[in-house]
């Protein structure tokens, strides 16, 4: 739980699943760069949700089912995002959120699935309707939802131009389905792009809209390196770019229902195929909470970051 902006594990009761709700029994839990700033106090769980337990992504075994459940069953593997709770033995979540877990992806793999994944999925290709055949700029990719946001871009055809603050991981970029891959001082000087993921903020933004292509379109959804920038309108009107942003937490539960429905088609069968895979950077039991901060917390890390509640 956060206390004050400290992390600790505590001993409550078990939830029981209300209608339409399931209890999942946690195996992992992945961090997000939305828990630091939960623990520092600026990104508080949407109503409903626990307020002092983070985490927003799980995956687990179905445990119990509440009144009216028929989408899953018990004993079921599944992840899921969730609004708050994940980093903890035991969460409800809605069953209409639940995806079924491939039989050959390990717990570790399928607690860092659920945020990076449908969050990319959505940005890419529901906000910025992504096309075979298309540029798309890709900054931050050396994280979990840039190096989902590669996979899934690659997967739909596009051509990929990764962006990372350093060198070190363009030869995994490569290796992922990155066609380019660059350094911020490079962003410049890149043939213009139909779509940009804005995985940074305003440092990468400002270099990025200079290389919009007519109608591109960009998806904030990122503000590590700010949230302000300047912005001349008349590169709009000459471009008829469109710029929008996006986030999951705050959306409705029918809403989230209706983005698992499209992951579940889209996304599920490349999972279990191989086409898609969650790229591990490191996991953590529960108990040593605040050393998984630590280690999220330090640039150079490449993929996912999971809780374990025991062995995965």
């Amino acid at each position: 739980m956060i206390d004050d902006g400290n992390l600790s594990v505590v001993t409550r009761a078990t939830p029981t699943p209300g209608p339409g709700e399931a209890l999942i029994k946690v195996k992992a839990a992945g961090l997000n760069a939305a828990d630091l700033l939960q623990r520092r106090g600026f990104y508080p769980a949407p109503p409903g949700w626990p307020v002092d337990v983070p985490g927003m992504e799980l995956a687990g075994e179905v445990v119990a089912l509440g009144l009216g459940v028929t989408t899953t069953h018990i004993g079921a593997r599944v992840c899921s995002i969730v609004g708050g709770g994940a980093q903890s033995t035991h969460c409800l979540v809605p069953a209409e959120h639940l995806l079924e877990i491939p039989q050959e992806v390990s717990w570790d793999e399928a607690g860092g699935f659920p945020e990076a994944f449908i969050t990319a999925y959505d940005a890419l290709i529901t906000q910025a309707n992504l096309r075979t055949g298309e540029r798309v700029l890709i900054s931050g990719a050396a994280g979990g939802v840039g190096v989902a946001a590669v996979q899934i871009a690659r997967a739909w055809g596009a051509t990929v131009i990764a962006v990372t603050r350093d060198d070190a991981h363009h030869e995994a970029l490569r290796s992922l389905g990155a066609s380019e891959t660059i350094t911020l001082d490079d962003v410049a000087a890149i043939e213009p792009v139909d779509v940009v993921l804005e995985l940074v903020g305003a440092a990468h933004l400002t270099l990025a809209l200079g290389r919009l292509a007519p109608h591109a379109r960009v998806v904030v959804i990122g503000l590590g390196s700010g949230s302000k920038i300047e912005l001349d309108l008349r590169l709009l009107m000459m471009t008829r770019a469109l710029i929008t942003g996006s986030t999951l937490r705050s959306r409705s539960s029918s809403e989230k229902a209706l983005v698992a429905e499209r992951v579940r088609v889209d996304l599920l069968p490349k999972w279990s195929s191989g086409t898609l895979r969650v790229v591990m950077a490191g996991h953590y039991a529960l108990d040593d909470v605040n050393e998984a901060y630590d280690a999220f917390a330090t640039p150079g890390k490449f993929g996912k970051i999971v809780l374990r509640t025991e062995d995965s």
